[in-house]
Protein backbone atom coordinates (compact mmCIF):
# COMPACT_ATOMS: atom_id res chain seq x y z
CA UNK A 1 0.00 0.00 0.00
CA UNK A 2 1.02 3.60 -1.10
CA UNK A 3 2.38 5.52 2.04
CA UNK A 4 -0.51 8.29 1.42
CA UNK A 5 -3.32 5.94 1.52
CA UNK A 6 -2.11 4.63 4.69
CA UNK A 7 -4.33 5.65 8.12
CA UNK A 8 -1.68 7.69 10.34
CA UNK A 9 -3.54 9.66 12.94
CA UNK A 10 -0.80 11.81 13.89
CA UNK A 11 -1.07 14.56 16.42
CA UNK A 12 0.44 17.69 17.00
CA UNK A 13 0.42 18.23 20.77
CA UNK A 14 1.25 15.62 23.49
CA UNK A 15 -2.01 14.07 24.63
CA UNK A 16 -3.59 15.80 28.07
CA UNK A 17 -3.25 12.00 30.17
CA UNK A 18 -0.12 11.06 28.79
CA UNK A 19 2.28 10.10 31.55
CA UNK A 20 5.06 8.70 30.21
CA UNK A 21 7.20 9.02 26.73
CA UNK A 22 6.36 5.91 24.89
CA UNK A 23 2.44 6.94 25.87
CA UNK A 24 3.23 10.39 24.48
CA UNK A 25 4.64 8.99 21.37
CA UNK A 26 2.75 6.24 20.48
CA UNK A 27 -0.49 8.38 20.26
CA UNK A 28 1.18 11.48 18.51
CA UNK A 29 2.61 8.81 15.68
CA UNK A 30 -0.77 7.44 15.13
CA UNK A 31 0.05 3.77 16.76
CA UNK A 32 -2.96 4.30 19.53
CA UNK A 33 -6.09 5.58 20.70
CA UNK A 34 -7.55 4.98 23.86
CA UNK A 35 -11.29 3.15 24.47
CA UNK A 36 -11.36 4.01 27.60
CA UNK A 37 -9.16 3.57 30.99
CA UNK A 38 -6.92 0.41 30.33
CA UNK A 39 -8.02 -0.44 26.83
CA UNK A 40 -6.39 0.60 23.68
CA UNK A 41 -6.86 0.41 19.96
CA UNK A 42 -4.10 -0.60 17.75
CA UNK A 43 -3.70 0.84 14.57
CA UNK A 44 -1.97 0.00 11.46
CA UNK A 45 1.10 0.92 12.28
CA UNK A 46 0.99 -0.35 16.05
CA UNK A 47 -0.59 -3.80 14.22
CA UNK A 48 2.56 -4.00 12.03
CA UNK A 49 4.92 -4.04 15.01
CA UNK A 50 2.99 -6.30 17.08
CA UNK A 51 3.11 -8.65 13.98
CA UNK A 52 6.63 -8.51 13.46
CA UNK A 53 6.90 -8.89 17.23
CA UNK A 54 4.90 -12.19 17.40
CA UNK A 55 6.68 -13.50 14.28
CA UNK A 56 10.28 -13.44 16.32
CA UNK A 57 8.45 -15.33 19.26
CA UNK A 58 7.44 -18.01 17.46
CA UNK A 59 10.12 -18.48 15.43
CA UNK A 60 12.21 -18.48 18.69
CA UNK A 61 9.75 -20.96 20.73
CA UNK A 62 9.68 -23.20 17.77
CA UNK A 63 12.98 -23.53 17.60
CA UNK A 64 13.10 -25.44 21.49
CA UNK A 65 10.19 -27.14 20.22
CA UNK A 66 7.22 -24.99 21.13
CA UNK A 67 4.13 -26.03 19.89
CA UNK A 68 1.84 -22.98 19.12
CA UNK A 69 -2.19 -23.17 21.27
CA UNK A 70 -4.70 -21.16 21.15
CA UNK A 71 -7.31 -21.62 24.04
CA UNK A 72 -10.17 -20.40 24.98
CA UNK A 73 -10.66 -16.79 27.05
CA UNK A 74 -13.93 -17.45 28.51
CA UNK A 75 -12.98 -20.00 31.69
CA UNK A 76 -16.05 -21.58 33.85
CA UNK A 77 -14.87 -21.16 37.40
CA UNK A 78 -15.15 -24.58 38.35
CA UNK A 79 -11.99 -24.83 36.81
CA UNK A 80 -10.01 -22.36 38.94
CA UNK A 81 -11.79 -23.25 42.24
CA UNK A 82 -10.26 -26.59 41.66
CA UNK A 83 -6.48 -25.49 42.50
CA UNK A 84 -7.67 -22.31 44.76
CA UNK A 85 -6.87 -19.45 42.35
CA UNK A 86 -10.48 -18.19 42.09
CA UNK A 87 -10.37 -16.55 45.29
CA UNK A 88 -6.84 -15.96 45.43
CA UNK A 89 -6.63 -13.81 42.33
CA UNK A 90 -8.99 -11.17 43.70
CA UNK A 91 -10.70 -8.18 42.20
CA UNK A 92 -7.75 -8.90 38.99
CA UNK A 93 -9.96 -11.09 37.58
CA UNK A 94 -13.09 -10.06 35.22
CA UNK A 95 -15.82 -12.04 35.73
CA UNK A 96 -19.13 -12.58 34.52
CA UNK A 97 -22.40 -14.92 34.56
CA UNK A 98 -23.90 -16.56 30.98
CA UNK A 99 -27.38 -16.66 30.42
CA UNK A 100 -27.82 -19.81 32.64
CA UNK A 101 -26.48 -18.06 36.02
CA UNK A 102 -23.15 -20.09 35.60
CA UNK A 103 -20.05 -18.05 37.13
CA UNK A 104 -17.03 -17.37 34.24
CA UNK A 105 -14.08 -15.08 33.89
CA UNK A 106 -12.32 -14.07 31.27
CA UNK A 107 -8.77 -15.14 31.21
CA UNK A 108 -5.94 -13.39 32.65
CA UNK A 109 -3.31 -16.88 32.50
CA UNK A 110 -3.86 -20.10 31.40
CA UNK A 111 -2.45 -22.87 33.84
CA UNK A 112 -5.95 -24.36 34.41
CA UNK A 113 -6.47 -24.92 31.07
CA UNK A 114 -3.63 -26.28 29.93
CA UNK A 115 -2.91 -28.84 32.84
CA UNK A 116 -7.30 -30.07 32.41
CA UNK A 117 -6.00 -30.52 28.78
CA UNK A 118 -3.08 -32.39 29.87
CA UNK A 119 -4.35 -34.57 32.63
CA UNK A 120 -6.85 -35.52 30.07
CA UNK A 121 -5.49 -36.67 26.76
CA UNK A 122 -1.51 -37.28 28.18
CA UNK A 123 -1.10 -41.18 29.36
CA UNK A 124 2.39 -41.91 29.21
CA UNK A 125 5.51 -40.83 30.10
CA UNK A 126 6.75 -41.43 26.52
CA UNK A 127 4.81 -37.76 25.52
CA UNK A 128 6.83 -36.37 27.57
CA UNK A 129 8.10 -33.97 27.43
CA UNK A 130 5.70 -31.06 25.42
CA UNK A 131 6.09 -27.06 25.20
CA UNK A 132 2.67 -25.67 24.74
CA UNK A 133 2.41 -21.89 23.91
CA UNK A 134 -0.14 -19.19 22.84
CA UNK A 135 0.02 -15.83 22.02
CA UNK A 136 -3.29 -14.53 22.66
CA UNK A 137 -5.83 -11.69 24.55
CA UNK A 138 -5.86 -11.59 28.22
CA UNK A 139 -7.50 -9.79 30.39
CA UNK A 140 -6.68 -8.31 33.99
CA UNK A 141 -9.07 -5.99 35.96
CA UNK A 142 -5.91 -3.07 36.68
CA UNK A 143 -6.85 -1.25 39.83
CA UNK A 144 -4.66 1.75 38.20
CA UNK A 145 -4.30 1.34 34.35
CA UNK A 146 -1.64 3.97 33.32
CA UNK A 147 1.45 4.74 30.98
CA UNK A 148 -0.32 4.03 27.78
CA UNK A 149 0.34 0.66 27.15
CA UNK A 150 2.60 -0.86 30.18
CA UNK A 151 -0.07 -1.42 32.55
CA UNK A 152 -3.68 -1.86 31.02
CA UNK A 153 -6.64 -4.41 31.12
CA UNK A 154 -6.54 -5.78 28.32
CA UNK A 155 -3.35 -7.11 26.50
CA UNK A 156 -1.43 -9.34 24.12
CA UNK A 157 0.70 -11.95 26.12
CA UNK A 158 2.61 -14.91 25.12
CA UNK A 159 2.34 -17.56 27.84
CA UNK A 160 4.67 -20.76 27.52
CA UNK A 161 4.06 -23.76 29.80
CA UNK A 162 6.26 -26.88 29.41
CA UNK A 163 5.64 -30.73 30.49
CA UNK A 164 8.27 -32.65 31.84
CA UNK A 165 8.87 -36.10 33.77
CA UNK A 166 11.01 -35.38 36.46
CA UNK A 167 13.20 -32.19 37.98
CA UNK A 168 16.01 -32.73 35.79
CA UNK A 169 13.55 -31.79 32.40
CA UNK A 170 11.99 -29.25 34.17
CA UNK A 171 15.65 -27.40 34.53
CA UNK A 172 16.29 -28.41 31.13
CA UNK A 173 13.16 -26.84 29.93
CA UNK A 174 13.81 -23.47 31.94
CA UNK A 175 17.01 -23.40 30.47
CA UNK A 176 16.02 -23.41 26.98
CA UNK A 177 13.07 -20.76 27.29
CA UNK A 178 15.75 -18.94 28.97
CA UNK A 179 17.75 -18.75 25.99
CA UNK A 180 14.79 -18.42 23.42
CA UNK A 181 13.93 -14.74 25.75
CA UNK A 182 17.35 -13.69 25.69
CA UNK A 183 17.33 -14.37 21.76
CA UNK A 184 14.19 -12.80 21.48
CA UNK A 185 14.97 -9.44 22.93
CA UNK A 186 18.10 -9.16 21.48
CA UNK A 187 16.12 -9.48 18.08
CA UNK A 188 14.02 -6.57 19.26
CA UNK A 189 16.99 -4.38 19.72
CA UNK A 190 16.14 -4.43 23.54
CA UNK A 191 18.82 -3.67 26.46
CA UNK A 192 17.44 -6.23 28.72
CA UNK A 193 18.45 -7.39 32.61
CA UNK A 194 17.15 -11.16 33.91
CA UNK A 195 16.46 -10.71 37.60
CA UNK A 196 15.33 -13.42 40.33
CA UNK A 197 11.80 -12.62 40.84
CA UNK A 198 8.91 -13.74 42.88
CA UNK A 199 6.49 -16.47 41.75
CA UNK A 200 3.48 -14.67 43.05
CA UNK A 201 -0.14 -16.54 42.72
CA UNK A 202 1.71 -18.86 39.97
CA UNK A 203 3.63 -20.11 42.71
CA UNK A 204 7.22 -22.80 41.37
CA UNK A 205 10.45 -22.62 43.19
CA UNK A 206 12.29 -20.62 40.86
CA UNK A 207 11.18 -17.36 38.87
CA UNK A 208 13.22 -15.11 36.65
CA UNK A 209 11.98 -11.70 35.07
CA UNK A 210 13.42 -10.01 31.73
CA UNK A 211 13.44 -5.91 32.81
CA UNK A 212 14.28 -2.85 30.65
CA UNK A 213 15.69 0.58 32.22
CA UNK A 214 13.28 2.53 32.17
CA UNK A 215 12.13 5.95 33.80
CA UNK A 216 8.86 5.07 33.84
CA UNK A 217 9.41 2.73 37.28
CA UNK A 218 6.86 0.22 36.71
CA UNK A 219 9.30 -1.64 39.22
CA UNK A 220 12.51 -1.81 40.94
CA UNK A 221 15.80 -4.15 40.70
CA UNK A 222 18.82 -4.49 42.77
CA UNK A 223 22.03 -5.01 41.12
CA UNK A 224 25.50 -5.82 42.03
CA UNK A 225 28.17 -4.95 39.31
CA UNK A 226 30.89 -7.01 41.19
CA UNK A 227 29.06 -10.34 41.50
CA UNK A 228 26.78 -10.05 38.73
CA UNK A 229 23.76 -10.69 41.10
CA UNK A 230 20.26 -9.04 39.96
CA UNK A 231 16.61 -9.20 41.86
CA UNK A 232 13.60 -8.09 41.76
CA UNK A 233 13.17 -5.84 45.07
CA UNK A 234 10.48 -7.86 45.80
CA UNK A 235 12.60 -10.60 45.82
CA UNK A 236 16.32 -9.34 46.72
CA UNK A 237 17.97 -11.52 49.62
CA UNK A 238 21.36 -10.01 50.93
CA UNK A 239 24.69 -12.41 51.58
CA UNK A 240 25.66 -12.11 55.32
CA UNK A 241 29.16 -13.48 56.86
CA UNK A 242 29.37 -15.97 59.31
CA UNK A 243 28.88 -14.94 62.85
CA UNK A 244 29.41 -16.79 65.83
CA UNK A 245 27.25 -15.42 69.04
CA UNK A 246 28.04 -16.25 72.56
CA UNK A 247 25.28 -17.47 74.47
CA UNK A 248 23.99 -19.39 77.56
CA UNK A 249 21.49 -21.61 75.64
CA UNK A 250 22.36 -24.29 73.01
CA UNK A 251 20.80 -24.49 69.84
CA UNK A 252 20.93 -23.44 66.06
CA UNK A 253 18.88 -20.53 64.15
CA UNK A 254 18.29 -20.52 60.70
CA UNK A 255 17.95 -17.37 59.33
CA UNK A 256 17.65 -16.69 55.82
CA UNK A 257 20.00 -19.67 54.95
CA UNK A 258 22.67 -18.24 57.04
CA UNK A 259 23.30 -21.18 60.03
CA UNK A 260 24.10 -19.33 63.69
CA UNK A 261 25.36 -21.46 66.29
CA UNK A 262 24.89 -20.08 69.60
CA UNK A 263 27.40 -21.63 72.67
Amino acid sequence: MRWSNYFIPTLREDPADAEVASHRLLVRAGYIRQLTSGVYSLLPLAQRVRLKVMQIIREEMNRIGGQEYLLPTIHPAEIWKETGRWDVMGDNMFRLRDRKGADMALGMTHEEIVASIARNAINSYRQLPQIWYQIHTKFRDEARPKSGLLRVREFTMKDAYSLDVDRAGLDKSFDDHFKAYCTIFTRCGLKYVPVQASSGSMGGSESTEFMLRTDADEDHIAVCEKCGYSANVEARVSTLKVVIVIATADQTLRIRGLIIRTL
